[in-house]
């Protein structure tokens, strides 16, 4: 069995949450800040970058984090181009942690329009595609957000989600499909409503070898997603933490059956880089079993 076959099956069965380290250019500065890395301590993206590979280095290379509790981790491409250890990112998550390297390939959102944030075009997907899986990469991840429960907006967001992820399955990894309801949205239970059913409809339309994840947000109806769960085209379903502190993000994740974390802020919500690494790494064991109890329900 190849790495990608151990990689899906461990997927499909294994215990545990997604780790998102996938944080972008743009929130790069804020996961700095939160972390006590204050803005000004750079000169150039370059240097942010070295800090934040520094910061995500630290939390992968900690005892905490381990294929025992963390089936897979998301990273972001300059994370992927980058080495931990002497080794290339993903080869190290893989075959010294035993956890699943995932890629984010989206380049952020539209402005706002109808209600929804669109992503923005992805010309260069295609050789990021090739490089990511000559990388060891497994599987990908792009993100849209819901703001208000319009049918049309919330159907063209789910389209252009199932577009990509059709031509990521055909070049050999499996999407992470994440159109995120903002919890502030004024009509959520709606909007999870309509994006429901149009997710149903678009994994209807896979074909037997097509498998995708799902990324949504803490619904307010338990087990809306219960047909997603159920559904032979998806592989898993996770939950990003959305905004809510990480107490009330796992209790609401507890609730949901079958669905997992795929937590970014909450996981490293408490760590410091003004922090001994026993303090470190105790902080983060804490955050990572909170989190993978609440994903065994």
């Amino acid at each position: 069995m190849g790495d990608h076959e151990q990689q899906f099956a461990r997927m499909r069965e294994g215990k545990g949450f997604i780790a998102a380290l996938d944080q972008s250019g743009g929130s790069t500065p804020k996961a700095l800040r939160l972390y006590g890395i204050a803005e000004g301590s750079w000169n150039n993206d370059d240097e942010m970058m070295d800090l934040v590979h520094a910061m995500r280095t630290r939390i992968i290379t900690s005892p905490a984090f381990s294929g025992e509790r963390i089936l897979a981790a998301i990273l972001f491409e300059a994370t992927m181009r980058r080495e931990i250890e002497g080794r290339p990112t993903a080869d190290y998550l893989w075959n010294v942690k035993n956890v699943v390297p995932i890629l984010k390939v989206d380049k952020g959102l539209e402005d706002e329009a109808d209600g929804v944030q669109r992503m923005k075009p992805m010309p260069a997907l295609d050789a990021l595609l090739a490089e990511a899986k000559q990388q060891g990469i497994f599987g990908t991840k792009m993100r849209s957000v819901i703001k208000q429960a319009n049918p049309d907006a919330i159907a063209g967001i789910v389209a252009q989600q199932f577009e990509f992820g059709r031509r990521i399955v055909a070049a050999g990894l499996v999407p992470i499909i994440e159109p995120e309801v903002d919890i502030h949205c004024p009509d959520k239970v709606r909007a999870e409503d309509l994006l429901k059913a149009a997710i149903i409809e678009h994994l209807d339309g896979l074909g037997d070898d097509e498998h995708v994840m799902l990324k949504l947000t803490p619904p307010e109806t338990d087990n809306l997603y219960a047909d997603c769960v159920a559904h032979p085209r998806v592989l898993r379903v996770v939950l990003l933490s959305g905004g809510y502190p990480r107490d009330e993000a796992n209790a609401r994740l507890a609730r949901q059956q079958g669905i997992i974390a795929s937590f970014s802020r909450a996981l490293t919500e408490g760590l410091s880089a003004q922090q001994s690494d026993a303090e470190f790494n105790a902080t983060l064991d804490a955050s990572i079993e909170q989190i993978y109890k609440a994903s065994l329900t």
